[in-house]
């Protein structure tokens, strides 16, 4: 039943590989500790008291609030799924209520710190330096995922209005737009790309010509990040939280980086708005005489 959940996510509700992958994981360490704890095999013995147990062996066992949410998540879905197929008359999720957590602020990168890394990127030459360049600038000037980035093909760009079409989450295409001068270091980029090694649908390749993969993007970006930042996590994802950021910082409405974002509801987006509210307070406490 657990592989005809995890095909209905994919194909019907089409989920990114990436959920796929940590509803499987999830649901896999559910069934190992039914099978250790209960030696229960048939999901229709599972009942709330069990599931309460689960949550409590995950927490004594290290799991933040945060991580056992996402996977009750996991389990809220496949007990509907299960409801649905008629596999079970009762949903004992119903009976079971996420765990509470403090809110974790996006990291990000500031202004000047993110500039100065740009600038000293801007003298690079050769493919590996010019690619390096792109993707960080992709990063920043976009606010997509690796996910997204790494399926980019030259196609993608529309040079004409400026924009870039990107494949998201479920398969929901979006429009980013870029700017003049961004739009000519790719340009640029490209050129050289297509003088190493030729005509390539491939937005971004490897040293050696061959598709671009997570991990390699993921080194780049940390690698780089690392000249210029202390933060702990130094992930493509930051950059997204960074071009996110720094775009209510100067005034961007919610809803327009929400759309940028690719998120479905503004719920997702307002995260971003904790990081300008405390810089207002900072600005506040330095400028306000009674502060």
């Amino acid at each position: 039943m657990k592989d005809r959940f995890l095909a209905y996510i994919q194909y019907e509700k089409r989920y990114s590989p990436h959920t796929v992958t940590a509803y499987r994981i999830d649901l896999d360490q559910f069934f190992a500790f039914l099978s250790v704890q209960y030696q229960i095999t048939e999901i229709r013995d599972v009942d709330h008291p069990v599931i309460r147990s689960w949550l409590v062996y995950l927490i004594e066992h290290g799991d933040s609030p945060r991580s056992v949410n996402r996977k009750l998540t996991s389990l809220k879905s496949f007990y509907r799924f299960l409801l649905k197929e008629g596999v079970v008359e009762i949903n004992p999720m119903r009976r079971i209520v996420s765990l509470r957590s403090s809110k974790r602020l996006p990291e990000f990168v500031e202004t000047e710190k993110m500039s100065a890394l740009i600038e000293k990127m801007e003298t690079v030459e050769g493919f590996p330096g010019l690619r390096n360049r792109m993707i960080l600038e992709m990063f920043y000037n976009t606010g997509m995922r690796l996910s997204e980035l790494v399926r980019l093909k030259d196609a993608d760009i529309d040079f004409h209005s400026n924009t870039i079409k990107v494949l998201g989450k479920r398969n929901k295409e979006r429009l980013i737009p870029f700017t003049r001068k961004f739009g000519i270091s790719l340009k640029a980029y490209i050129s050289e790309k297509e003088k190493t090694f030729g005509l390539v649908p491939e937005l971004f390749l490897t040293d050696s010509g061959g598709k671009i993969y997570p991990k390699l993007i993921y080194l780049i970006v940390r690698d780089h990040l690392t000249s210029v930042t202390t933060l702990d996590r130094k992930s493509p994802h930051i950059l997204r939280h960074t071009f996110a950021t720094h775009l209510l910082n100067n005034g961007a409405e919610l809803n327009a980086v929400k759309e940028l974002l690719g998120h479905a509801n503004l719920a997702a987006a307002q995260v971003y708005t904790h990081n300008t509210i405390e810089k207002l307070k900072k600005i506040y406490k330095q400028a306000h005489p009674r502060a």
